[in-house]
């Protein structure tokens, strides 16, 4: 150490003394606690995530009657949820106009009844007529012929009359005959058409009760209550509420569907540019929001061959209708809860994996942090593949090893 005259020392080298003790004991210190990882081998798999809903694989649905002529109304719905069994009621649909008609067609079938009993009471009075004539005929046939055994001791003019009058009887009794059969014919021809139209008044009468009968829906199966969307009440890039008591519904609409819950499946889209990535038969692991503490796996069972425009996003994208095929069941799974699906298109078996988060980028090289004692030791790694969580690291790290996940210099930079 030098002194200055007079005996002071000399301060700038006491300074660089100073700033070189205070370097090495920032050195010296131990690393910041961060959070870490342990580099692990496994199997990588490469994934993509799509979001759909849960739905039953076997369901009924209730539509209502396509037989109608015009809208209908909604008169009771059950809510969405409600256990019903085989045969009880789930929508009632308004029948006013329905009871109407069938009162009209009622007055109709009484009017062909009573139309028919006319005809029928008629065709006994022309037939009593009808045996009358004929009877008298006979009768003037037969008395002839006696006048006619006479004609001995009648004068030959006498006799003549007498065979003429007996001509005349005869045909006078055929034609009564055929009056009578006629009669009867025509009668019969009457009575069929009457009965005809009465026929026609029923098969209305009974059309109109069918009618009515179905504006009530029933549960064909066991099952449980899912309202469907009413399609006419969307708004432009919204979704369609559901059906409701009051709203009127086209002839066929379908309104409820009472899913088969031991069976499900989860139905979503996939965009075009992941389309290509996808193929029947992928596994995939299926996580159902309303049920966050089960995982469920899967299998993709249906992928549309047509691309179909989604409009409600704008602008509308094109994209594909997909079904993955859930393998367990459980009684918490309803129809319409949303689920992510993350299906499997590739697989690297015994890989070194790391987070994600445990790579950096510094000076176009990617690093990672390896906890070494009490501090971190930058290394350079390569990546041999990764995902949206995981990575696959060819060189630069060993199993067991723990790396950062938030980057070290950045931290002593912040203390």
């Amino acid at each position: 150490m030098r002194l200055h005259r007079g005996g002071r020392l000399r301060w700038p080298t006491i300074g660089l003394a100073a700033v070189v003790g205070i370097g090495v004991l920032w050195h010296g210190r131990a690393a910041p606690a961060l959070p870490t990882a342990e580099v692990k081998t496994g199997e990588l798999v490469d994934f993509v995530e799509l979001r759909g809903e849960v739905k039953a694989v076997k369901s009924v649905t209730l539509n209502a009657p396509s037989s109608t002529d015009g809208d209908l109304q909604i008169i009771s719905i059950l809510k969405n949820g409600t256990g019903v069994k085989t045969g009880e009621n789930v929508v009632q649909l308004d029948t006013v106009k329905l009871q109407r008609t069938r009162e009209q067609q009622q007055s109709d079938l009484k009017r062909a009844e009573a139309e028919i009993e006319g005809a029928q009471a008629q065709a006994r009075l022309q037939e009593e007529q009808n045996r009358t004539e004929l009877m008298q005929a006979r009768y003037d046939v037969e008395r002839a012929r006696l006048d006619v055994q006479k004609q001995e001791i009648l004068s030959a003019i006498e006799a003549g009359k007498t065979k003429l009058r007996l001509a005349t009887a005869e045909q006078r009794a055929r034609e009564a005959e055929q009056k009578l059969r006629a009669g009867r014919a025509a009668a019969a021809a009457d009575i069929e058409s009457k009965k005809q139209k009465r026929a026609k008044a029923l098969f209305e009468v009974q059309r109109a009760q069918r009618g009515i009968e179905s504006m009530t829906l029933k549960a064909p199966v066991d099952g449980m209550v899912t309202i469907l969307p009413n399609w006419r009440g969307r708004f432009f890039g919204a979704n369609a509420p559901e059906f409701k008591e009051g709203d009127r519904v086209w002839p066929g609409a379908p309104l409820v569907e009472l899913p088969d819950l031991s069976a499900v499946r989860v139905a979503a889209r996939v965009d075009e540019a992941e389309r290509g990535q996808l193929s029947l038969g992928q596994t995939a692991v299926v996580r159902v929001d309303a049920v966050p503490d089960k995982e469920f796996t899967g299998t993709v069972s249906d992928i549309s061959a047509l691309a179909k425009i989604d409009f409600s996003t704008w602008p509308p994208p094109k994209n594909f209708d997909l079904a993955l095929r859930v393998a367990q069941s459980d009684p918490r799974l309803r129809p319409g809860m949303s689920a992510t699906a993350r299906v499997a298109i590739d697989r690297v078996p015994g890989a070194l994996l790391i987070p994600v988060a445990a790579s950096f980028q510094k000076g176009g090289r990617t690093v990672s942090y390896v906890l070494r004692g009490a501090r971190f030791e930058e290394r350079t790694i390569e990546i041999a593949r990764r995902n949206r969580e995981q990575i696959a690291v060819a060189r630069g790290l060993r199993a067991g090893e723990k790396v950062a996940l938030r980057d070290p210099t950045e931290e002593a930079s912040r203390r």
